[in-house]
């Protein structure tokens, strides 16, 4: 398909909503464009960087979001790879404060154990069981 743009930056709002598998900004400026790129699998800059030396030479993922999946997704990397682990903790004031949000977001959601769960703690603490 061909789409006709009055300029660049609308045509960087198009491929934003497209979300391409790959970009090539064969432009004379490129660089002035990426930061208008939110959504794209990989970025070719300039006429001498097509699309097969990103596939073959170039070095970044040939394993790109298809379809529009770039609007949410990235090309595959080693971190795909590799597993991470969250880890929380509040203070007493920062559960003091959080608790009664919780329950009542847990109640809107169906989740009565997580609302109990935080009501259950917070009776505890109220009453000194539990530091």
């Amino acid at each position: 398909a061909i789409i006709v743009v009055e300029n660049l930056e609308q045509a960087c709002a198009i491929s934003n909503t497209l979300a391409p598998e790959h970009l090539e900004l064969a432009v004379e400026t490129p660089e002035s464009l990426l930061p208008l790129i939110a959504h794209a699998g990989a970025i070719f800059l300039g006429r001498y960087t097509p699309e097969a030396i990103g596939d073959y030479v170039a070095g970044p993922s040939h394993v790109l979001p298809t379809f529009g999946t770039a609007r949410y997704g990235s090309a595959l990397t080693v971190d795909d790879f590799t597993k991470q682990v969250h880890v929380v903790e509040l203070t007493r004031e920062g559960f003091d404060r959080a608790a009664p949000v919780v329950a009542e977001l847990a109640d809107t959601e169906g989740f009565a154990a997580h609302a109990e769960s935080v009501r259950l703690r917070q009776r505890a603490l109220e009453g000194g069981a539990a530091s």
